[in-house]
């Protein structure tokens, strides 16, 4: 199984890459969904603090890889040649999966402080941060959780800071050639 693994900071673009990756067939595995699953078992609603929160307690109560290691079976049972997984935040995840999955490969997605908050007000998601101040606050609990560690070991960069044109063709090229789609 060929596993594609995605990390950038909150709206990088790393939806739209997985977006395009569901375009190409290739089945997406959003780490985030593991956790927000938590916080309605939990009964909390789905704010960016709830959602920190819970991360944050399942890294501490049972590793730093933790929303790898809940992830790898749902990826698995996909069953499908390649699974591309969406929203690795840290390099203890980058390893469990390196570890896990042989045919691994890691593509960053890397977007300005100042083109991400601008994209914030259009995505619409209810943990979206609205100021600046929260997203540099997110930024930091997600930094504090090895994401820049994670960045530096990727085997592919796309920076997104063009148009969605450019970034979708340039990821969509990308995600053809790591997957060995034609």
């Amino acid at each position: 199984m060929k596993v594609i693994g995605i990390v950038g900071m909150p709206a990088s673009g790393k939806g739209e890459v997985s977006r395009i990756a569901r375009d190409l067939g290739i089945p997406v595995v959003v780490m985030g969904d593991a956790i927000r699953e938590k916080v309605k078992e939990a009964g909390l609603p789905l704010t960016d603090a709830n959602l920190g929160a819970i991360s944050g307690k399942l890294r501490a109560d049972l590793g730093m890889d933790a929303i790898a290691r809940i992830t790898i079976p749902v990826i698995e049972a996909t069953a499908a040649p390649v699974v591309l997984v969406d929203g690795i935040r840290g390099d203890y995840e980058v390893t469990a999966f390196r570890e896990h999955f042989p045919d691994f490969t890691l593509i960053a997605i890397v977007s300005s402080f100042e083109t991400r908050y601008a994209r914030l007000a259009n995505r619409g998601r209810s943990d979206d941060s609205l100021t600046a101040g929260e997203l540099r606050s997110r930024d930091e609990r997600e930094l504090g959780w090895g994401l820049l560690r994670a960045l530096a070991q990727a085997d592919c960069r796309i920076t997104n800071e063009g148009t969605l044109e450019e970034f979708a063709a340039e990821a969509r090229s990308l995600l053809c050639r790591v997957g060995g789609l034609s």
